[in-house]
């Protein structure tokens, strides 16, 4: 049995007021086909915090995992950098 390569994002907790749930942004840069300026495109995320440690502004480290409800398909792997 091999072991999968999980994917994993990093993004900041922009709200924490769930039970065991945190969203997540995440922001990356695209290149502009045509231009070339780079424009930036941002993704919302669900995950499972199981020890409600995350707050608002955190940068956590999410890993994708089992569907865990409707939205929810992430899991906060490590708190990158706490928020002041």
């Amino acid at each position: 049995m091999t072991a999968k390569n999980k994917k994993t994002r990093q993004g900041t907790v922009v709200s924490n007021k769930m039970d065991k749930s945190v969203v997540i942004l995440v922001e990356r840069k695209v290149r502009h086909k045509l231009y070339g300026k780079y424009i930036r495109r941002n993704v919302k995320y669900m995950a499972h915090d199981s020890a409600n440690e995350c707050n608002i502004g955190d940068v956590v480290l999410i890993e994708e995992c089992r569907p865990l409800s409707k939205n929810k398909r992430w899991l906060v792997r490590s708190i990158i950098e706490r928020s002041v």
